[in-house]
């Protein structure tokens, strides 16, 4: 790339921000902040500074946990949908079916208030090496988010995997390539790809799922942001402060998902 392409490339994109409507969006924003700055209350911060990060700390590593088993969990049953049999198909789509027809938040309690509850009744279970997990909230929190994600994203892997040409499928045999080899080489990278849009989504829409995990003691950003309100009588501000923090990250995902499907050399028709 010549030096004269870099500076017409950059003075494209500075004529991008420099258009009407995005100058008055952030003029607004920049008002926005200022009004927040100088007319809110913020003298709380340093005192749950600490408490914060921590919060959000839990909030992303729940994020991350949950979206990477899930996405496991989600590929078996969206190639189980598209090419099984139906005695693995069926149970696969009934799986889907019950996560998406019903809502995570009664997933959730189901399983902590449920399911918890019957761990203490099993003494060999609170003498094991699992009880000082069972006992705490996240594990139940973990594994709804997880089945959550699987769930939806199985649904959008199955549409994923049945979008492969079968042409492909069919020229890879023909070449002597073994099963796992066309799923490993062709199959799955060409549904991926296709889900990838989708796939960014379903994470934004995990990361404002996660605060349904304060319902059940688990101290995330949103309990910090509550237990503020609780303390201080302060409505707008650490709501607003969680919005920010929510949006910023979401911004993150946006941009690193797009980055990712940028460097994926050849487009799927």
């Amino acid at each position: 790339m010549t030096s004269e392409t870099v500076i017409i490339d950059t003075a494209a994109r500075a004529s991008l921000w420099l258009q009407p409507h995005r100058i008055v969006l952030i003029l607004i924003a920049l008002g926005l902040v200022a009004s927040a700055a100088f007319f809110m209350r913020w003298d709380w911060l340093p005192q749950y500074w600490e408490m914060g990060l921590m919060g959000i700390w839990r909030a992303l590593w729940i994020l991350a946990v949950t979206c990477t088993l899930g996405f496991m969990i989600a590929v078996p049953v969206g190639l189980a949908q598209a090419a099984g049999s139906i005695w693995v198909a069926a149970p696969a789509k009934v799986f889907c079916t019950i996560i998406r027809g019903t809502p995570l938040l009664l997933q959730l309690w189901l399983l902590y208030y449920g399911l918890g509850s019957l761990f203490p009744q099993y003494p060999w279970i609170r003498e094991s090496w699992m009880w000082p997990y069972l006992r705490q909230a996240w594990p139940y929190g973990v594994l709804a988010l997880t089945l959550s994600f699987a769930g939806y994203e199985g649904e959008v892997m199955r549409g994923a995997f049945a979008g492969v040409p079968k042409g492909q499928l069919e020229a890879a045999r023909a070449f002597g390539m073994s099963r796992w080899k066309i799923f490993r080489r062709i199959w799955l990278p060409q549904a991926f790809y296709r889900a990838l849009p989708t796939l960014t989504g379903e994470t934004v829409l995990q990361l404002k799922s996660t605060p349904l995990v304060a319902t059940i003691s688990v101290i995330d950003i949103f309990a910090v942001s509550s237990k503020v309100r609780q303390d201080t009588y302060l409505t707008y501000e650490p709501l607003l402060l969680l919005a920010l923090i929510y949006m910023a990250i979401t911004g993150i995902l946006v941009f690193a998902f797009s980055r990712i499907e940028a460097r994926i050399p050849v487009k799927i028709g």
